[in-house]
């Protein structure tokens, strides 16, 4: 794996754990009672952007640290996904 796919390869993994911690723990509007006009009741009031930024960072890196040992390792490759025998053999 090239320094690009391993870069590649935790961008995904960051923002797809991202989106998984980013609804965790929101105060919305609507949960604390103070509603600015002409906004949503579900717009958030306490999103803890920072902290959910550090722990997606933390959990993001020790699943790309697994996820490119099983790539590095061999123990799954390209050519097992090669259902119709389509690929180059040498991936």
């Amino acid at each position: 794996m090239s320094i690009t796919s391993a870069l590649v390869l935790y961008a995904v993994i960051w923002f797809m754990t991202f989106l998984i911690v980013l609804p965790i723990r929101v105060k919305t509007q609507g949960d604390l009672g103070d509603i600015v006009p002409g906004t949503h009741a579900g717009a958030p009031e306490e999103h803890h952007l920072k902290k959910k930024a550090w722990i997606t960072s933390g959990v993001a890196l020790v699943l790309w640290v697994i996820i490119g040992g099983i790539i590095l390792s061999g123990w799954i490759s390209i050519s097992d996904f090669d259902w119709t025998k389509n690929l180059p053999t040498n991936l």
